[in-house]
């Protein structure tokens, strides 16, 4: 088991990390009674801007740069329809959208200092079967996943229940080369949190990391119905499967304590996801 230090927040940190949390679920929660067919992710993340200024806080989004260095970010949300899996932009689809599509609203915020940071995916009209249980699969796997992020365990646990939900039972594919983060007064700090575990030695260094209490992650199974494998176009944020089936994104934000995981993001789970 390899050493990992608490990042050192205080318990005011920690409350304010809890604050900007409860933001971005206040602001799922209008959208899922607000959003209708027929409006444009333009629209929508027009609308998330205005949450935001109103509950005094700024997208952590809007301008950032992966690693520092290209495109920047140009949404306040990232907003991902149907094939594509994440960092959807404002712009990534001109229509309106319409009954069957899958849209993934991802919102970060910055609140204080601190961040906050979770998806959910809402289905346009009544869900199909196939989709429903697609989207099911994905928030059980975070549900039960979010279970094992307690001391005495170590990341790897998290990636062996998710995989095991999504992929052994249900059938599905978790998209390969994503996966969750830990975060505090940045948007990525380390642990990565894979959503599968290592295939090879040298596959995902952190997997063996104990849960420190203390510790802030951002946790999100992303999965497709056909394939594990997505693309991304040169110099464009929108990552998308790559046979273009449909895929779904959860994610909560976590505080690991010293009795066990914290949802700051709790209450998500329970946002209405079929949009009439």
């Amino acid at each position: 088991m390899k050493p990992h230090r608490s990042p050192g927040h205080s318990p005011a940190d920690l409350e304010i990390a809890a604050q900007a949390a409860a933001r971005v679920v206040t602001i799922h929660q209008h959208l899922a009674g607000w959003m209708k067919p027929g409006m444009t992710l333009a629209k929508i993340d027009a609308e998330i801007a205005r949450l935001l200024t109103q509950l005094q806080c700024k997208s952590a989004f809007l301008g950032y740069k992966m690693g520092g260095k290209g495109p920047a970010f140009p949404s306040q949300a990232c907003l991902s329809v149907n094939e594509c899996v994440v960092h959807g932009t404002a712009a990534s689809l001109p229509r309106p959208l319409q009954q069957g599509d899958v849209l993934k609203v991802d919102i970060g915020v910055v609140y204080r200092g601190f961040i906050g940071d979770a998806g959910w995916t809402y289905h346009f009209g009544k869900a199909p079967s196939e989709v429903r249980r697609l989207m099911d699969t994905g928030k059980r796997a975070l549900a039960e996943g979010v279970k094992e992020l307690r001391p005495g365990n170590v990341y790897l646990n998290w990636a062996k229940t998710v995989q095991r939900i999504c992929e052994h039972e249900a059938g599905f594919h978790l998209v390969r080369g994503l996966g969750g983060h830990g975060y505090g007064r940045t948007l990525h700090a380390p642990p990565f949190v894979s959503n599968t575990v290592p295939e090879g030695p040298n596959d995902w260094a952190e997997a063996h990391y104990p849960c420190t209490p203390g510790t802030l992650v951002a946790v999100e199974p992303m999965l497709a119905a056909g394939t594990s494998h997505v693309v991304q176009a040169p110099k464009a944020w929108p990552v998308l499967t790559a046979d273009r089936s449909m895929s779904v994104h959860y994610e909560h934000d976590v505080l690991i304590t010293a009795a066990g995981p914290r949802v700051l993001t709790d209450g998500l789970q329970d946002v209405p996801d079929e949009i009439a």
